[in-house]
């Protein structure tokens, strides 16, 4: 766990705001027919014009390389769904958006999960459920405690309410690259795992489905789905710890 001095965490809060900006806008265009590539396109463009660089696209081993700026993940898709020209919006979906920048050389990460038109009861819960799990997750990235408080966090609310706690993707560091030792699990027990220093920057993400917990690949070979078909939700924000208070970089 590296700590960024405060003027790395200045630089980014300030891409973590773009970030946002150009989520929010994601959001707003997640409405029934529109295509996902559309939204790739629009966010690659807008990180350009802000200075920036898509940190997903190109991102990985050696031929092995993702090859968009979002990831946008329907329904039972967890992570990592490419944004496929014939993947259009249809009422009741739940899209996953997850997007990642590098800005004045430092790495900034942020995901959210999207209702198309009107949803299940079962699917506007998860994302209920989803949301408080990242809430209660990041009220734990406070000095002196360990990361096991945020799983334990995370995963004693969802587990608690029978939803299943992806165990086999986690979060992690973030800053000086698209991913940094340690992982963040979304489960653990309290006062284990690695302490939490003042200055770390997590990108702290629970994923979470309305049934198991396991996890397969999608027959594209990118995107991450539940092995049941069940529906998940991910939401993640890039979060700087500090003496007080954690502070949301992602906002």
């Amino acid at each position: 766990m590296k700590p960024k001095t405060p003027q790395e965490i200045e630089i980014l809060a300030e891409g973590g705001h773009i970030l946002a900006r150009i989520m929010k806008e994601l959001v707003r265009k997640c409405v029934v027919g529109a295509h996902a590539a559309d939204l790739d396109l629009y966010a690659e463009a807008e990180i350009l014009k802000a200075g920036g660089t898509p940190s997903f696209k190109g991102f990985g081993n050696p031929g092995e390389e993702f090859p968009n700026t979002v990831c946008v993940s329907p329904n039972d898709m967890l992570v990592h769904g490419i944004p496929h020209a014939d993947l259009v919006f249809k009422k009741g979906d739940l899209i996953g958006l997850d997007i990642g920048m590098k800005y004045k050389g430092l790495y900034t990460d942020h995901a959210m999960t999207v209702p198309v038109g009107d949803i299940s009861e079962a699917d506007e819960r998860l994302l209920v459920v989803t949301r408080e799990c990242l809430d209660r997750g990041i009220a734990q990235a406070r000095v002196g405690n360990h990361l096991g408080d945020i799983g334990y966090a995370v995963q004693s609310y969802a587990e608690e309410l029978g939803y299943g706690v992806i165990r086999a993707l986690t979060g992690h560091a973030v800053g000086y690259g698209v991913h940094e030792e340690p992982r963040i699990p979304n489960y653990g027990k309290p006062g284990e795992g690695e302490k939490i220093i003042e200055g770390a920057v997590l990108a702290i993400e629970p994923m979470i489905a309305i049934g198991t917990h396991t996890i397969k690949t999608a027959d594209d070979g990118w995107g991450v789905v539940t092995t049941d078909g069940s529906a998940a939700a991910h939401f993640e924000h890039t979060v700087v710890v500090t003496k007080n208070e954690p502070r949301i970089l992602t906002i």
